[in-house]
């Protein structure tokens, strides 16, 4: 195991920024469709490869550094939530000059201050136009695991009401994994609308909700990275836990009659671990031990019924034999005695 620098929190690289707006020359708009950001245009144009757009060079607003954008034609992109606490937040004001408050909801850090916008507005400052009060910032720090790149992508919203769901959905997750392990789940930007002193405003919120796992399986522990990134196959693996695989064979071997191996054959089948053509090492060798057993009873009621001959009346004792697939229980191409033998 290599040693680390203990002075210097060890974190992955940020590839870029998840946006539910973008400027059309000098003027924001709002989009219904995620923004992705980058200054790699790899990224960017495998971006517009998943979720649609066309790849465009771009600079940010008082910015003279170019990058690169496409507006895709996804409200929703599948995401990973990364081990330790992805998300952090604060109330912050900017301006050209950079950075000019950042409040926790109680003080603001830069002058060790009480909160100035609840001070001068109430306990409803948020409502307040914009520029006057801080706007509610959160970021979360994800990775998108269909780029290329081991690095995160920061989605950010300066949604009041976002910021309620966002803390609330993070938490409840480092709740049950301890900040440990990957966490899949879907970044959908949902249209929202309230109504406020008789006017009604419209908005978009960034919705995180859990994908391909349930609320159980997300608070039971950290899910492993193989899960995390197919969750489709958790449901399978749970099932494998809960319901081990008999051994049907053994189940086979000691069972009295061909019927009963017959019995177990289609156990087998209802559970889907054998093939329904008989096909499969499993049924062939089933089948096997059938005709093993019909054989014992054969020579066992041979020695019985010697020396065989025909009764008082001259008729010789038939045997019937089941020719059809329902009752016989074995698939048509796969009938004990057809090969079945060893």
């Amino acid at each position: 195991m290599g040693s680390r620098l203990r002075n210097i929190q060890a974190r992955a690289a940020e590839h870029g920024r998840l946006r539910t707006g973008y400027t059309n020359g000098n003027r924001p708009m709002r989009s219904p469709n995620w923004v992705i950001t980058s200054h790699s245009e790899e990224h960017v144009r495998r971006a517009a490869e998943l979720w649609g757009g066309e790849p465009e060079q771009w600079s940010p607003l008082n910015s003279t550094i170019s990058q690169w954008r496409v507006l895709t034609k996804a409200s929703s992109i599948e995401a990973l939530i990364t081990p330790g606490d992805p998300l952090n937040q604060y109330n912050e004001m900017w301006s050209k000059g950079g950075c000019q408050r950042r409040c926790d909801g109680e003080t603001e850090l830069l002058t060790r201050q009480p909160c100035l916008c609840a001070a001068r507005f109430g306990e409803d400052w948020h409502q307040q136009k914009k520029g006057t009060v801080c706007s509610t910032t959160s970021r979360l720090n994800v990775m998108l695991p269909d780029l290329s790149g081991m690095g995160m992508w920061r989605a950010e919203t300066h949604s009041f009401y976002a910021a309620q769901e966002w803390g609330g959905m993070v938490d409840m997750v480092l709740a049950g994994t301890d900040g440990k392990g990957f966490i899949p789940v879907n970044l959908r930007i949902e249209p929202r609308q309230r109504v406020a002193n008789g006017e009604t405003k419209k908005f978009p919120v960034v919705v995180v909700e859990l994908r391909g796992i349930t609320p159980r399986q997300a608070l039971a522990g950290p899910v492993n990275a193989a899960t995390a990134l197919n969750p489709s196959m958790a449901g399978q693996q749970r099932a494998a836990i809960e319901a081990p695989r008999p051994d049907y064979l053994a189940e086979a071997k000691g069972a009295l009659t061909s019927d009963d191996v017959r019995d177990v054959w289609r156990k087998a089948s209802a559970a889907g671990h054998v093939d329904p053509k008989g096909s499969d090492d499993l049924s062939k060798r089933l089948m096997a031990l059938a005709a093993a057993k019909d054989e014992e009873s054969k020579q066992h009621e041979q020695k019985d019924d010697e020396p065989g001959g025909p009764d008082a009346e001259g008729v010789y004792e038939g045997e019937v034999v089941e020719t059809n697939e329902q009752s016989s229980g074995w698939p048509a191409a796969a009938q004990p005695g057809s090969g079945a033998r060893r």
